[in-house]
């Protein structure tokens, strides 16, 4: 821990406890939006590959094009040889382990399981000094060495929440730990299958999504500095990925530590306040941020166990609580005209339009909601099996019976067309798609803060869509504010950024040229 410490006041940053909120990360000076407060490359990481991101994919880029197997293993792919070398040093000693395994047996090695195999191996190559227990690497020392921020140690005091865990979840991790002891093939003496069950509830808390510029998931790591950043459901910080490196930039002035308010002396109610509200404490969010204070909290409770108390959710049953999980998650008003948000009436007969006081039975909201679920899996099944044009019928039509139960600001209306505007890019329907865009940014800015990089995401969709179909100087608005966002969230300085930069140039360069044009005409 003082190594580390050390390690963080060379970027201005300190490692502080709180009660009942653990190990906090914090700044000693001024941050302002936009600045790095952290970078990471990960201690461990694999790629993903599921239902939802099925293609193979390189083992060290995530790259998807011109792979080639290990032919060691025959399960690791490499884009080329600069990749299979920087990953070269672990992959070594894991690519003769996945050799042994039986053949049958390496189709249920899953992503999770390879990336607690790659923990216990970088583990013991940054640990031993001789490699008596690494016999196909029994004269090299050392072959990974440690720093005060990438050395197992970190990990040893990361939150596992075994306690919290339900008998089932318990026995599948035990079942899996036996896995990961079977592909090692390590003397008894050296396995803990309590340790590595343990560990894997360590990742189910800690790991994170790997995703590229856009925010589509390629793969997970684990980043031990990174995981000590608390949540916030109003977070002042964003985590981005830059390939593997993980990167925390801020998105508010977070003031330095020089400001911290001491909690011990205050009673607990207060100290959470406190902690949550005025001291300079980083913060990202650890899940979705649109949505209700409920859903949010349900979804840290399940995953995190605990319950949020950042500044938003202490504002929980209060009246602009009230109204915000109303608009998002609830239903609309019967009279199309009003825009109102509903609430339950006294008796529990329906539901009371809060503006106009329109009462809206609850059997008419059961009875659309009925019609949706059904509608929705039909739409599942037209996913799954690629008939994109059958896609797109069934989910327009859970956007019109959405139409009929949603508030026009609900988050349900928004995925659906967001769902929809994909499906039409997949076929090309380029003028549709910018309809539908633009139909999801109004909900976007409502439902995000204004630098979140979603918002900044979905005007670069836009503003790249009005200028394939010729609205040049519409496209010009939406990639400035595209830009405006996103230099905030990812910088200025990665491909991502430069590609959008390039685009915004040559569009107001095509705008200007227009104008000149039409001035000598």
């Amino acid at each position: 821990m003082e190594e580390l410490q050390k390690a963080l006041n060379d970027k201005n940053l300190t490692v502080s406890s709180l009660p009942e909120k653990g190990r906090c990360l914090f700044t000693t000076r001024d941050l302002f939006p936009g600045e790095v407060i952290l970078s990471e490359d990960p201690y461990v990481s694999v790629p993903n590959k599921n239902k939802e991101s099925p293609n193979s994919k390189c083992e060290w880029c995530f790259s998807s094009s011109k792979l080639k197997k290990c032919s060691g293993c025959h399960v690791v792919w490499y884009c080329g040889g600069t990749c299979q070398k920087l990953d070269w040093k672990l992959h070594s000693v894991e690519c003769k382990a996945l050799a042994k395994v039986d053949k049958n047996r390496v189709k249920s090695i899953t992503p999770s399981i390879r990336l607690m195999v790659k923990l216990y191996l970088r583990r013991k190559l940054q640990q031993q000094k001789g490699s008596a227990q690494l016999p196909w690497n029994r004269h090299i020392s050392n072959i990974i060495p440690t720093t005060a921020t990438d050395n197992y140690n970190l990990i040893e005091p990361l939150v596992s929440h075994m306690p919290d865990l339900e008998e089932k979840q318990l026995v599948l991790y035990a079942q899996i730990a036996n896995l990961v002891a079977l592909i090692l093939q390590w003397p008894e003496s050296e396995i803990d299958i309590k340790e590595i069950a343990e560990n894997f509830s360590k990742l189910s808390c800690n790991a994170h999504s790997i995703c590229d510029s856009e925010l589509r998931p390629l793969g997970t790591g684990l980043y031990p500095v990174i995981s000590i950043i608390n949540h916030s459901c109003l977070p002042n910080s964003v985590l981005v990925f830059e390939g593997r490196l993980a990167v925390v930039r801020a998105v508010q002035h977070i003031p330095k530590g020089a400001e911290f308010v001491s909690i011990n002396t205050l009673h607990f109610e207060e100290s959470l306040i406190l902690s949550c509200q005025w001291l300079p404490k980083v913060s990202i969010s650890y899940v979705e941020t649109a949505g209700s204070t409920i859903t949010r909290q349900k979804a840290l409770r399940e995953q995190y166990f605990f319950s949020c108390t950042c500044s938003r959710c202490l504002k929980m049953g209060q009246v602009d609580d009230i109204e915000e999980s109303a608009i998002l998650e609830g239903y609309r008003c019967k009279d199309r005209r009003c825009n109102g948000f509903l609430l339950h009436d006294s008796d529990n007969k329906g539901f009371i339009c809060q503006h106009c006081g329109l009462l809206r039975s609850k059997e008419e909201i059961e009875n659309i909601a009925i019609e949706v679920r059904s509608m929705s899996e039909k739409a599942s099944m037209a996913i799954s099996s690629g008939n994109n044009t059958q896609a797109n019928s069934a989910y327009k039509m859970i956007e019109k019976l959405q139409l009929e139960l949603c508030h026009p600001y609900s988050i349900n209306l928004m995925r659906t067309r967001e769902t929809i505007l994909k499906i039409l890019m997949e076929l090309q329907d380029w003028k549709e798609a910018l309809v539908y865009c633009r139909l999801t940014i109004p909900i976007y800015i409502r439902a995000y803060p204004p630098f979140h990089p979603l918002v900044g995401l979905q005007y670069y969709t836009c503003g790249k869509l009005e200028w394939l179909l010729g609205e040049t100087e519409e496209a010009v608005k939406s990639l400035t504010k595209a830009f405006n966002v996103l230099r905030i969230t990812h910088g200025t300085k990665t491909p991502f950024m430069m590609e959008l930069l390039s685009k915004l140039d040559e569009a107001r360069a095509e705008v200007s040229y227009k104008r000149s044009s039409q001035n000598e005409d």
